[in-house]
């Protein structure tokens, strides 16, 4: 199988392989699909895996980042990752991640996200469970009664797609959050101009929602809020809806501070998507990241990491004053091991006992990094 990057004029010809892998795709839902993929297929970020000029394999790789306690990481978004039907059981699967893992080097990507289709693919490459993508089922009623004072709030479309990024960026940014996505001003402009998804900005919120399919549910898909007033602004906005629809489905925080403004809250269902994390460049994605005030770690560690050997060896990490380090060291006689799958799972805050339970962390003095890397990481995209 020859790997290449997709030319501009090519998009078209992944949309029956996608269509094998991931059911039918109308012509709207195509449209939609191609406008997202437009800004990485100009980018050079779309790729295809050929066989006797047909494509057997495609895959995308989008340009995001990823807050991580409160800080913005460069981050691979993999997308799209499909294998026709009558070519799979041939390692063609593999060979394709492998080839994009590697482009997430070259490009410079500390981190690599992606929702997988399965997990042992995903895994065998160093990918490991991070966190989840939550939605919950609130009453509109509830919603609705929430407004408790007037915040100023306009509808906004693809023109405010820069205005909007920075917003969403700040209010992840003062939350201190870990997990969700950013995306590049190019596809904001393209969610800002869906149609049938309704947008409004305050000064510290964003939220998007739409009626469900059959036009008796609303649903949001992303709301943010930098403070108590336009959190319950937003959401009573989003509530008002209430006569015509009886609840909301929403894409939430595990914590979302909606969850302890609504009046009534007896139980609820939550409907959890898994994503994975994979760590690419171990040094820069440690740097990257942001970690808790006030909390101090030091360790010594041993990586494994045959796919990526640039992380490989012994380290010594360094975290202190919000900000971490990973230095190259010379050895030390007893150090914390763990491989790739390992070092994600930490780096998301997975807890240190689990990891050791779970075999996907040895020996060491691991004390003082489960406070470190403390986090519950989420996201508000699928991609």
């Amino acid at each position: 199988m020859q790997i290449r990057v997709l030319g501009s004029g090519e998009l078209d010809e992944t949309r029956d392989i996608r269509s094998r892998a991931f059911g039918r795709l109308s012509d709207s839902a195509w449209a939609q699909s191609a406008r997202m993929a437009r800004p990485a297929l100009e980018a050079g970020r779309q790729f295809a895996g050929f066989e006797g000029g047909r494509i057997v394999a495609t895959g995308r790789l989008n340009d995001l980042t990823q807050w991580w306690q409160g800080r913005a990481v460069s981050v691979a978004g993999v997308g799209g990752v499909a294998v026709a039907p009558e070519a799979r059981g041939r390692g063609l699967g593999r060979a394709l991640l492998t080839d994009l893992l590697e482009r997430c080097v070259r490009f410079g990507h500390p981190l690599a996200m992606l929702y997988p289709a399965t997990t042992p693919l995903y895994r065998s490459l160093g990918w490991e469970h991070a966190g989840g993508l939550h939605h919950v089922e609130l009453p509109a009623e509830a919603l609705r009664t929430l407004a408790a004072e007037r915040v100023p709030v306009r509808r906004v479309g693809p023109q405010d797609a820069e205005e909007v990024a920075a917003v969403v960026a700040r209010v992840h940014e003062a939350a201190g959050d870990c997990g969700p996505i950013g995306w590049r001003h190019g596809v904001w402009r393209v969610l800002l101009g869906t149609e049938g998804h309704y947008t409004y900005l305050a000064e510290d919120g964003f939220v998007s929602y739409r009626w469900d399919g059959n036009g008796e549910g609303l649903e949001v898909t992303r709301l943010v809020a930098g403070s108590e007033g336009t959190l319950r602004a937003l959401w009573a906005l989003v509530g008002s809806g209430s006569s015509t629809a009886a609840s909301v489905r929403a894409c939430v925080a595990p914590s979302d501070p909606v969850l302890w403004a609504i009046r009534e809250r007896e139980c609820e269902t939550v409907d959890r998507r898994q994503w994975m994390l994979r760590v690419v460049d171990a040094p820069a994605a440690i740097g990257a990241r942001g970690f808790p005030a006030g909390v101090s770690a030091r360790a010594a560690l041993l990586i494994d990491d045959p796919d990526v050997p640039a992380n490989a060896g012994h380290w010594h990490l360094t975290v202190e004053d919000g900000t971490g380090r990973l230095e190259r060291s010379g050895g030390d006689p007893d150090p914390v091991r763990l491989g790739a799958r390992g070092l994600a799972a930490l780096y998301a805050g997975v807890p240190v006992p689990t990891l050791r339970r779970a075999g996907l962390l040895h020996g060491g003095d691991a004390g003082t990094l489960g406070a470190a890397f403390a986090a519950t990481p989420y996201a508000l995209d699928y991609f």
